[in-house]
């Protein structure tokens, strides 16, 4: 990095790094983020109407894609994508060259930590990213890898070189990520607690992914990282994220990778409504209560050596053991049969390594 107040750091990672953001109006807020995303590149999602034109600020490099261009693109396999829900921002991961990913909802704007500076999420994202993860062993002080910190006394030596980070899951200060119950029992909360903090979720846990800001290395996770079937049509919303979350988290466990939580903070601006979220949410609060045990006890064969076998392999416990709770899981598990289709069609040469994978063993 370079040193120096007058000097401007070079961006980290500018050409292997997009950022997707899935938006259903102009992209104003974007104004504020320009010191820290101006020099990469946007991939941004259009939900709902497509022949609706979203604005976006001069000077920012994008594509943009809406309804039809995802049909267009896909065909058929289009049907795995969501629509009217914010889950459509997995279309931008599946359409990406770059190695990470970086995304971010359209209320979020920079937050401050506690001396008042403004906070550089992405950076922090990247950091996260580039250093280890600890999922085998906790360390007391957090993150080993950060300026400060090291690896407490009692920490085995063999376990010292960590795990490739795979997912960077950031917070939130203001509007916290709460689900309908909790927003209409406590409407007035908002998070100020900054805590300065990272740290390895560990193995055998599963946690709840917020989709809102978040970080991932699209090379080691990308095909796992599936929004789900949600919003129009589906019976169920808010749980896209949580889905994706679900399924990384049991796919890294099973492969050696880390999942990190804790900063970067965004600002939250505003809380979506209770009653309208209540009714996306009412069947997944309830499922959420089978889904979970599901993930807790899935068990991947050693033969699943890449992301997409361990996801076909998901998707066919999701099938046999989730049908029973909803037609919907039927569905659901082809749906995500589909995403990877297509995901191997838009990145060929992450197929081909797949298919290399699968006769070496």
């Amino acid at each position: 990095m370079a040193g120096g107040g007058s000097v401007t750091p070079t961006p980290l990672l500018k050409d292997e790094l997009d950022i997707v953001i899935p938006t259903i109006r102009n992209l104003d807020f974007l104004e504020m983020w320009r010191p820290f995303f101006e020099k990469y590149h946007l991939i941004i999602v259009q939900d709902g109407d497509p022949s609706k034109t979203i604005k976006v600020p001069e000077g920012f490099d994008y594509e943009l894609y809406n309804r039809n261009d995802i049909n267009r693109i896909l065909g058929p396999k289009a049907s795995c994508i969501s629509f009217k829900d914010s889950a459509c921002r997995c279309f931008g991961y599946m359409v990406s060259k770059k190695k990470y990913i970086y995304t971010i909802d359209d209320d979020c704007f920079v937050a401050k930590d506690p001396s008042g500076k403004d906070i550089n999420a992405l950076e922090q994202h990247i950091k996260n990213l580039l250093t280890p993860s600890t999922p085998f062993f906790f360390n007391t002080l957090y993150d080993p890898y950060r300026d400060g910190a090291d690896f407490v006394r009692g920490y085995p030596f063999s376990l010292r070189e960590g795990a490739p980070t795979a997912v960077s899951h950031g917070l939130w200060l203001n509007i916290p990520d709460y689900d309908a119950p909790t927003q209409l029992v406590k409407p007035r909360e908002r998070n100020e607690r900054y805590v300065d903090a990272v740290m390895t979720i560990p193995k055998g846990t599963l946690f709840p992914m917020c989709g809102m800001n978040l970080g991932f290395n699209r090379e080691l996770i990308g095909p796992a990282m599936y929004f789900g079937l949600m919003g129009d049509g589906q019976p169920i919303g808010r749980y896209d994220d949580m889905w994706a979350g679900w399924c990384i988290k049991v796919i890294c466990d099973h492969l050696g990778l880390g999942v990190k939580t804790g900063l970067p903070y965004i600002w939250h601006s505003k809380a979506s409504n209770p009653f309208v979220n209540l009714k996306k949410e009412y069947k997944g609060i309830y499922w959420q209560e089978e889904i979970i045990p599901f993930f807790q006890s899935v068990v991947l064969p050693k033969e699943c050596s890449t992301v997409q076998q361990c996801y076909l392999e998901l998707s066919k416990q999701v099938k046999a053991k989730l049908a029973n709770l909803d037609p919907y899981f039927t569905k659901l598990a082809d749906a995500m049969v589909t995403w990877i289709e297509a995901w191997d069609e838009l990145n060929p040469s992450a197929a081909a390594a797949t298919a290399g994978n699968g006769t070496a063993k």
